[in-house]
């Protein structure tokens, strides 16, 4: 079985998993069979097969964690300085408001760090860290009270449309009307 990003698992999960590999290579050389193995450690026979491959191969360290599929695009230090970065605001990398986006983030770590991440791999990176969505707690200074009312009144009445009727029509053959 394959998984995206680095095997989808955690170091913990690969260390467990790396346990169950040597675990089942200590049985390799007590001559069990696939199907005991398999059993013991409730893993399918598959993977047995596959395992016994490896080891009879390279021995135990066949069997060992080559660690995860893919190595994170950003190191820890590389991080480190797109957080201050992200401090310094999008105003000072050159953007009119001070609102951070994705494809802000991805844009400035091109140009920063010449590496190109997708959007996905960006929030997941983000959150990884810390990072969340953030909404505005209130209200911009620059919002016009009056203008919203009046765009209210006369606009979006001409946008939203007629109401339908408040008495739908039924054409059910059990009531009696529609006889």
């Amino acid at each position: 079985m394959r998984y995206p990003q680095g095997g989808g698992l955690t170091p913990e999960r690969q260390a467990f998993r790396e346990r169950i590999r040597l675990e089942a290579a200590e049985r390799f050389a007590a001559d069990a069979s696939n199907a005991e193995v398999a059993k013991d450690l409730r893993v399918s026979v598959r993977s047995v097969q596959r395992w016994r491959r490896g080891w009879h191969d390279a021995g135990t360290e066949g069997l060992r964690s080559a660690g995860p599929v893919s190595r994170p695009k950003l190191s820890e230090a590389l991080f480190t300085v797109l957080e201050q970065e992200l401090a310094k605001g999008p105003v000072a990398h050159g953007w009119p408001d001070q609102t951070w986006t994705l494809a802000r983030i991805k844009t400035l770590i091109g140009r920063r760090f010449h590496k190109s991440m997708t959007l996905s791999a960006i929030a997941k990176m983000l959150h990884r860290h810390g990072f969340s969505h953030q909404v505005p707690a209130r209200r911009a200074v620059e919002r016009d009270e009056e203008a919203v009312a009046g765009w209210v009144k006369e606009t979006w009445s001409q946008v939203e449309g007629p109401w339908r009727r408040s008495t739908p029509g039924c054409a059910s053959k059990m009531k009696p009307a529609s006889r």
